[in-house]
C-alpha cells in the first residue's frame, strides 16, 4: 500500500501514539505496513512513558497495528505492558499471525540481513576445528546456506570444505 493510502487509513497520525510529524511506514510481517512516528519507529530515543500510548493503540481495528502493538508490548519489560498484552483481544487475522513462529533472521556482524546464496567475507581469522587449517580474514564465502534452526550459524565452503561459520564473524559482500 502506498504511504499516502496508509496515512489516510491512519487518519494522518502515528498508529501507536497519534503523533503528527515524521510519519513513515514500518513493515509488520507477515501482515503489511503501518504508519509510525520517529519515536515509535525507535529512530529517536523515547521516554519509557511514551510507550503507554500502546494501551490505546491495542484497540485498533487494523490487524497489522494489533500485531505490532502485541509484539511491542511483549518486548517491553514493564508490568503494565504485560498486563496490557494479556488483556488484548486480537482479530482472527492478527491472532493467526501472532500464533506463527517468528522466522529466524540471519544477520551479519553489521546487522545486514543474510539470505540463502549470498556471498560473505570473513572479518577475522577462524581456526577450523577438525580440518587442520585457519580460514583467513578477507576470505570470500560464496553461496552460503542458512542453518534453519540457528540464526547465528551459516554454512559455506572454505578451501573446499563445507564448514559452519558464526554470523558474528562475517560481513555481507
Amino acid at each position: 500500500m502506498a504511504l499516502a493510502d496508509l496515512i489516510a487509513r491512519a487518519g494522518g497520525v502515528c498508529e501507536f501514539c497519534s503523533a503528527l510529524d515524521g510519519l513513515d511506514t514500518v513493515d509488520v510481517p507477515p501482515g503489511g505496513e503501518i504508519v509510525l512516528c520517529p519515536l515509535c519507529r525507535e529512530d529517536e530515543p523515547a521516554a519509557a512513558s511514551h510507550w503507554r500510548a500502546l494501551e490505546g493503540a491495542a484497540w485498533s481495528a487494523v490487524p497489522e497495528v494489533q500485531l505490532a502493538v502485541w509484539r511491542k508490548l511483549g518486548a517491553l519489560n514493564q508490568a503494565w505492558a504485560t498486563e496490557a498484552r494479556e488483556g488484548m483481544v486480537l482479530s482472527e487475522t492478527a491472532q493467526a499471525w501472532a500464533d506463527q513462529p517468528a522466522a529466524l533472521q540471519h544477520r551479519d556482524s553489521n546487522g545486514a540481513l543474510l539470505a540463502q546464496g549470498d556471498t560473505v567475507v570473513l572479518i577475522k581469522d577462524l581456526p577450523v576445528k577438525g580440518a587442520g587449517f585457519t580460514a583467513k580474514r578477507g576470505t570470500a564465502v560464496r553461496g552460503i546456506s542458512l542453518v534453519a534452526d540457528n540464526a547465528g550459524h551459516i554454512e559455506g565452503r572454505v578451501e573446499g570444505q563445507r564448514i559452519v561459520i558464526l554470523t558474528e564473524f562475517v560481513k555481507k559482500k
